[in-house]
């Protein structure tokens, strides 16, 4: 019997089903539904690149918008090709809290875990 290993390439992000209820939640915070999670990598951090994450009501031209469970994600034509098959999740635990990013196109990352490249 021989073992089967079968690989998927996404395009675009992933967004979890926890994350995507905890963008919801966020909104709902704020009183809307019109908005989209955008998530960006920009230049900074010890490692040169460093991932943005905001809740925003505008568009911009070349956009990847992607739904997950009910959330747009926007992700602009200079990001994507970092963030191609990245996924963004959620953790709550004792000792963290907040949105994780674990994209297999990072390299290398910081040791405060803030930036990659």
């Amino acid at each position: 019997m021989t073992d089967t290993i079968t690989t998927t390439t996404t395009q675009g992000v992933i967004l979890t089903d926890v994350a995507a209820a905890k963008v919801k939640s966020l909104m709902a915070n704020e009183g809307r539904d019109d908005l989209v999670l955008r998530i960006a990598v920009q230049p900074g951090g010890c490692s040169g690149l460093r991932y943005q994450l905001e809740l925003d009501d505008r568009s911009f031209d070349g956009d990847v918008v992607t739904e997950f469970s009910g959330v747009k994600v926007a992700v602009d034509k200079m990001s994507a090709p970092y963030l191609s098959g990245a996924e963004i999740d959620f953790a709550d635990t004792i000792s963290s809290q907040g949105f994780t990013i674990d994209n297999p196109n990072a390299q290398s990352s910081c040791a405060c875990g803030d930036s990659f490249h």
